[in-house]
Formats: C-alpha cells, sequence, structure tokens
C-alpha cells in the first residue's frame, strides 16, 4: 500500500541521480532505481528561459532499518525536491 505525502526533502545526487536523502530527519541510503519519468508542464505553464519539467525517480532506499520504495520529484522550475510516495 503507498501513501501520498508531497513532503520537501533534501536530495543529493550523482550524474543527475539521487544516491541518498533526507525524510523527517532520517538519512535514506538510495540502493536501487527502479524506475525514472520526464513530466513536460502544460505549455501554458512555462516561460522561454524554462521549461519547466518534472523529473520522478522511484527508488528503493535504505533508512537504516529495512529497505522501502519512495518516488521521489525534482521540478526544475523551482529547483525543489519532493518525496511524494512511499510504500509498506
Amino acid at each position: 500500500m503507498s501513501r501520498l505525502y508531497g513532503d520537501p526533502i533534501e536530495v543529493w545526487t550523482r550524474e543527475g541521480r539521487p544516491v541518498q536523502f533526507v525524510w523527517r530527519d532520517r538519512l535514506h541510503a538510495v540502493r536501487r532505481v527502479v524506475d525514472h519519468w520526464v513530466v513536460s508542464r502544460e505549455w501554458w505553464k512555462t516561460s522561454d528561459s524554462d521549461p519547466g519539467e518534472r523529473r520522478f525517480w522511484r527508488v528503493e532506499a535504505d533508512p537504516g532499518s529495512r529497505i522501502g520504495t519512495y518516488e521521489l520529484r525534482f521540478d526544475t522550475a523551482g529547483e525543489g525536491w519532493l518525496l511524494m510516495r512511499a510504500w509498506d
């Protein structure tokens, strides 16, 4: 079962891929990227200088106790990361 969050998170990347993130004061080490996709924002919500992409990553990560699955989103317009969803 998954749960929706939309919580801001801090993410470290290597070559554009998330390698670890902090959520709820816990460091999560990314063990595997399960999926990655890009969604372009609607053309009327973008500007010439910013295409407004949202990049999604579904990852398996270890917060120190057990591996879980998480969906992370990077918004190029705001340059911020969110934890969108987590699976039990």
